[in-house]
């Protein structure tokens, strides 16, 4: 094996590395959300917009004030001052008072906790489902991703209540049936459907992040390990014909 032919291969899986976040989101058909894990300001307004519009219900155990301070680069003054609205300390977990078994009487299901739910849909899924709120014929608010979702649209006064308009389809079998053609916004939105795209991202970012808050640094190492391991490929090749020229 010579030199050029481990370049291949070692390229051939850094390439491979980097396109199967997008082949992914690909397969499944979602549009692309442009989540930036290094865009602190992205991530701080998600941060902001999760304590505001989620934590009152979503807990996010397995996430500490003082490790957000550090990975969204914000002082610990200025997290307790602007994300914390309890009696919680800088150490504790984001938590809620809210007892399982009354939520489940209230809503009919517990709301589920959220620390994992981005590694589990991933941030285009995510930014979808936010985006993707409407209210059905019945008045009842629905989701086209997640079909009669037991929670209504916390962003809806800065995305405004959609209603969706239909058209008629005939699927392969020839049976006609009603899909979603658009949606008509039915009041007023304190945002225009620009920035509420910029809203939806940054929170969909924040998710992100939350399910696994190394994931950037992950990132850094792995390419510095895989470097290593290219160049000591190639002394372990160079070592390998320096002892056996004299076989030879």
């Amino acid at each position: 094996m010579n030199k050029n032919t481990l370049s291949l291969i070692f390229a051939a899986i850094l390439l491979a590395a980097m396109n199967m976040t997008a082949a992914a989101s690909e397969e499944e058909g979602l549009e692309p959300s442009g989540v930036n894990l290094r865009d602190m300001a992205s991530l701080q307004h998600g941060a902001k917009l999760f304590v505001n519009y989620c934590l009152g219900c979503h807990s996010a155990n397995f996430m500490r004030y003082n490790r957000l301070a550090e990975d969204l680069g914000m002082s610990k003054e200025l997290v307790m001052q602007n994300l914390v609205f309890s009696d919680a300390k800088i150490g504790d977990t984001m938590s809620i008072a809210m007892d399982p078994a009354q939520s489940k009487q209230w809503f009919g299901k517990t709301p589920p906790d959220l620390s994992l739910i981005g590694r589990s849909r991933g941030p285009d899924w995510l930014f979808a489902y936010l985006k993707g709120f409407y209210k059905d014929d019945k008045g009842r608010w629905n989701n086209t991703m997640l079909p009669n979702a037991a929670m209504p649209n916390v962003l809806w006064q800065l995305q405004g209540i959609q209603t969706p308009v239909y058209r008629e389809d005939t699927d392969e079998a020839g049976y006609k049936h009603r899909v979603i053609d658009h949606f008509e916004t039915v009041t007023p939105a304190q945002e225009s459907p620009e920035a509420f795209e910029e809203t939806a991202r940054d929170l969909a970012a924040f998710l992100y992040y939350l399910s696994e808050p190394a994931k950037v640094k992950r990132k850094d190492v792995g390419v510095w390990v895989l470097l290593y391991l290219v160049l000591f490929a190639l002394l372990a090749y160079l070592l390998k014909a320096e002892y056996w020229r004299d076989v030879h």
